[in-house]
C-alpha cells in the first residue's frame, strides 16, 4: 500500500459539491493499494501514519506525530498512486488493486487508525471527489509498506 501524506492545517473532500469528510489540523492521506496488499499491509500503513513524526515539538523540530498532537486524519482512496508512466504518455493502472480488494483494504486502514485512537474522516470510494487542502509547511511524504 502507498499513502501520499500531507500535513494539513485543514482539509475536506466533496462529492457533488457536498462536503462528506473534513478535518482540522492533522494529516490528509491519499491512499492506494496494489494486488499483493493484505490486511497486514493496511495495519502496518495505519501504524506508520499514526506515528509519523512530522509535527513540531516545543523546539520547532519535527518530533511529534498525529497521535501526540490529537490531530485528525482524512483518508481518500487514490488508485492513481499506482499509475505507471514509464512507457508512453498514458498511465497504466494495472498495478492498482481491483476495486473490491482496494475497498476492503482502505476500510481496514481506516478501522485500524480508529482503533489506534485517530479521529478519521473519509472520502467515498470510487466517487468523483474534489479534495481541498491547506498544506501546512508544506510537508508531503510518500509512505509505502
Amino acid at each position: 500500500m502507498r499513502a501520499l501524506v500531507q500535513r494539513a492545517a485543514e482539509a475536506r473532500v466533496r462529492v457533488g459539491g457536498e462536503v462528506i469528510g473534513e478535518i482540522g489540523p492533522g494529516l490528509c492521506c491519499l491512499v492506494g493499494a496494489t494486488h499483493d496488499d493484505s490486511t497486514e499491509s493496511a495495519h502496518k500503513l495505519a501504524g506508520k501514519i499514526w506515528n509519523l513524526r512530522i509535527f513540531a515539538d516545543d523546539n520547532g523540530q519535527m518530533n511529534r506525530s498525529v497521535a501526540d498532537t490529537s490531530g485528525e486524519v482524512l483518508v481518500v482512496s487514490q488508485f492513481t498512486l499506482y499509475g505507471d508512466t514509464r512507457k508512453g504518455r498514458r498511465p497504466s493502472f494495472v498495478a492498482a488493486a481491483a476495486p473490491d480488494q482496494a475497498t476492503g483494504l482502505i476500510d481496514e486502514l481506516v478501522a485500524e487508525l480508529r482503533r489506534l485512537g485517530a479521529t478519521v474522516a473519509t472520502g467515498s470510494f470510487g466517487a468523483e471527489m474534489a479534495v481541498e487542502l491547506i498544506n501546512d509547511g508544506p510537508v508531503t511524504l510518500m509512505l509505502e509498506v
